[in-house]
């Protein structure tokens, strides 16, 4: 009977080294598995965003040259010369900068009103479901709702009028870089609000907590030591809100029209022609690359591949200060070391 028991138990721990030993093989492979797919995943990444950079690099270079960057482009992008950039380049940067002012006055008081003054309700709810929905709106749906309200007759400061044959202002042309930075910053909205939001409630609570105890008001609080401590997370999403800005299409095509060239007074860079300027038409670097590409008016590759490299360029220099700005904050919040 001894030995029968034995023998049971012998078998019963074998059979249970068996079953552990499968297992662990099991998992390590299930580990070898997993860990192979994620380096294949990242290996096809980085050859996709190599392969898009060494393409638009090798297309663009040529045409590359101070007369590129300095010179306006010619009025037709079918014309073999098809000029320089200056006019898209600034398009670019004056959009943005117009979208982004708009923008964040907004994303910081309503990223303020979540994180201090709200509490878990039906109200705090309604506000993040509608953000979410902002967020998923395409935006060439937000370029035909600015589109259809800016061409009110009495939203003509923002755009240029349009009169009939007797003179009389029927309507605004509604496109022009100021309803245009105003659809984008409608369109980063959900974003900057989101970045900043989470910056802000990374505050760690000992602060907050520290100036109450000192007797500061709330608002003091907020001014004083949130936002404050919460500087590089809220330029974070600053600058992520100028990436998406900047290589927007359907919005500027909808909302700032199609002129390559400035059509307001001449010289449109002298600064008393800055106003008139802005609420003209325009393009940016998104709009030029479609104009001088065979999907649009022109057949200029390399025109079109060297204002790619420039906007390229642009969204590489943004990303460099979102990650720089990224490690600046950890190492102040004891991150990095």
């Amino acid at each position: 009977m001894t030995t029968e028991l034995g023998s049971n138990g012998s078998a019963n721990l074998q059979s249970g080294l068996s079953i552990v030993l499968t297992k662990q093989r099991n998992r390590t492979l299930s580990s070898r598995a997993g860990t192979s797919y994620c380096v294949i995943a990242l290996m096809m990444v980085v050859f996709v965003c190599m392969f898009i950079i060494i393409n638009v690099v090798s297309g663009g270079y040529s045409v590359l040259s101070v007369d590129f960057l300095l010179k306006p482009p010619n009025a037709s992008a079918m014309s073999a010369e098809a000029g320089g950039i200056i006019t898209p380049l600034f398009g670019t940067v004056a959009l943005t900068g117009i979208g982004i002012l708009i923008a964040f006055p907004f994303s910081l008081a309503t990223a303020i009103f979540l994180c201090f003054y709200t509490r878990k309700n039906w109200f705090t709810s309604a506000i993040r479901y509608s953000i979410d929905i902002l967020s998923g709106v395409p935006t060439i749906v937000i370029g035909l709702f600015s589109l259809s309200v800016f061409t009110n007759p009495k939203l003509v400061f923002l755009s240029t009028p349009v009169e009939n044959m007797e003179g009389v202002v029927t309507k605004a042309f509604g496109r022009s870089f100021l309803v245009a930075g105003i659809a984008m910053a409608v369109m980063v909205l959900p974003f900057v609000i989101k970045s900043m939001e989470e910056a802000l409630r990374s505050v760690p609570g000992l602060y907050i907590e520290g100036s109450y105890a000192l007797g500061a008001t709330k608002w003091r609080t907020i001014n004083k030591v949130a936002i404050k401590t919460a500087i590089p997370g809220l330029v974070t999403g600053v600058v992520l809100g100028m990436g998406r800005i900047v290589g927007d299409t359907a919005i500027v095509w909808l909302a700032l029209g199609g002129s390559v060239r400035m059509p307001g007074p001449r010289p449109w860079y002298w600064p008393p022609n800055w106003l008139a300027t802005l609420k003209n038409s325009g393009a940016t670097l998104t709009s030029y690359i479609y104009y001088t590409s065979p999907a649009g008016e022109g057949n200029n590759f390399n025109v079109a591949f060297g204002a790619s490299l420039v906007l390229l360029a642009l969204i590489i220099v943004l990303n460099a200060v979102t990650a720089l700005i990224g490690y600046l904050a950890g190492r102040r919040m004891g991150e990095v070391e």
